[in-house]
């Protein structure tokens, strides 16, 4: 059975050698979300709001308005006529309310409390300068927090997840049901249409990404990965196979009678332009969208189940898991190596001749299909003391990472908070006339 990775503690290629701790939650930090370059927001179970500074890690403001447990958070900006700029934010909670927050004063400016259920999922479409809401039912807001227009009641199980698509569309995750609506605005109204549902997955949809205006993913519970023409929403191809150990070579077969779910589950994807990198069970994927196959992994790359996955700009990749831990991963291209034949003697002995060739076949034909890329364990972030459930990358100001420690943490390239020290000494030396300074 193949183990996780491990790495000293020389990690020369993790920079993230400090750490700032932000303390306030009460309960299970499970979202992050960027407002700017500089600032970010933190919500969980606790119902509270807070919002940071990415930078020193200085509380701006707390925001107290929920009655429950948080479970979306989306910011939703825009320019007017006028060139000034809106900064809300949106948050809805199990207490059926969604309230609109101004990012600058911190203030509440207004609370929608007409849901008939729990709001799980909140979507922004700064072209159409409306929102969406959605749970059993899928509403349409403008910036005023007025309803456009809503469906009826969808499922029982609710809509968890929505990814906007072109033409005015978006695609629902409704238990193992794919809805795309069409939003139509009309002179005498907006209007939502059910155009077309899928039901191509065999278990409840948890995760979508968008990777072009032509093509969106969708992952399963049991392990499913369909690539989908974002125009039309036929199939373009699928991977059901993440969980199988011999079909990566990387990993070594393994004998088991059943598979547990949690195992196979995609719980978050992520992509670029070529690739699609799935959080799979304790494992991360990359999946080819070109080649239209899975060309590298790491089936165990985390003792528990991969929460959230991220590509940096470099051709690095960031995860983070359920055991505590945040990992950095290089994506490094894997020599080809030549077929080689399957040695002669017990087959051959015993007169099986077409074994041994079919054999030989079997085996040139793993060698072509063998995995392109390997994925190398370069960084090791240990700080959280439970499950790490999102991250957000600031680029040069570090990472934040979210926890059900209730903590907030932020990570520094140590060495350039050395070269900023540095400076800000300098500077104050020469304020000081370049006296010497008193220890």
């Amino acid at each position: 059975k193949s183990s996780v990775q491990t790495i000293g503690e020389e990690q020369i290629q993790n920079p993230y050698t400090e750490l700032l701790v932000l303390k306030g939650h009460q309960d299970i930090v499970r979202f992050l979300v960027q407002i700017d370059d500089y600032r970010f927001a933190s919500a969980g179970d606790d119902g509270i709001v807070f919002l940071w500074n990415a930078q020193t890690g200085e509380k701006l403001f707390e925001l107290h308005g929920h009655t429950h447990k948080i479970t979306a958070i989306a910011p939703f900006f825009s320019s007017d006529a006028f060139g000034e700029n809106d900064q809300l934010m949106l948050t809805a909670s199990a207490d059926r309310t969604v309230i609109a927050w101004d990012c600058s004063s911190g203030k509440q400016i207004q609370k929608v409390s007409c849901f008939h259920s729990t709001v799980k999922c909140l979507t922004v479409l700064p072209r159409l300068d409306v929102w969406l809401s959605a749970g059993s039912d899928l509403c349409v807001w403008n910036r005023k927090l007025d309803l456009l227009c809503k469906t009826s009641h969808l499922t029982d199980a609710g809509i968890s997840a929505l990814l906007e698509l072109p033409k005015n569309c978006v695609a629902a995750a409704a238990g193992k049901e794919l809805i795309i609506f069409r939003l139509i605005d009309r002179p005498e109204g907006w209007n939502v249409l059910e155009v077309k549902r899928l039901d191509d997955h065999q278990d409840n949809i948890l995760s979508l990404v968008s990777v072009n205006d032509l093509t969106f993913v969708t992952g399963s519970h049991v392990g499913e990965l369909i690539v989908w023409d974002a125009l039309d929403w036929t199939k373009q191809a699928a991977e059901c196979n993440f969980w199988d150990s011999s079909l990566h070579t990387d990993a070594q077969p393994e004998i088991k009678l059943s598979q547990s779910p949690n195992e196979t589950s995609v719980q978050h994807l992520t992509s670029d332009e070529e690739c699609v990198f799935a959080a799979v069970g304790k494992g991360i994927f990359v999946y080819n969208l070109q080649m239209k196959r899975v060309i590298a992994c790491q089936k165990t790359a985390h003792d528990s189940s991969v929460l959230h996955i991220a590509k940096l700009p470099n051709r690095q990749l960031m995860s983070c898991s359920e055991d505590g831990s945040v990992r950095i991963w290089e994506l490094w291209e894997k020599p080809q190596l030549l077929a080689e034949p399957v040695p002669t003697g017990f087959f051959s002995m015993w007169g099986f001749g077409r074994a041994n060739k079919q054999a030989s076949q079997a085996a040139k034909k793993t060698q072509e299909n063998t995995t392109l890329y390997f994925l190398e364990l370069v960084g090791d972030l240990i700080g959280h003391s439970s499950a790490v459930q999102m991250f957000l990358y600031f680029g040069e100001l570090g990472l934040a990472t979210c926890s059900a420690d209730h903590l907030v943490i932020l990570w520094k390239d140590g060495e350039r908070e050395s070269r900023l020290r540095s400076v800000t000494l300098f500077q104050k030396l020469a304020q000081n006339g370049g006296s010497e300074i008193k220890f």
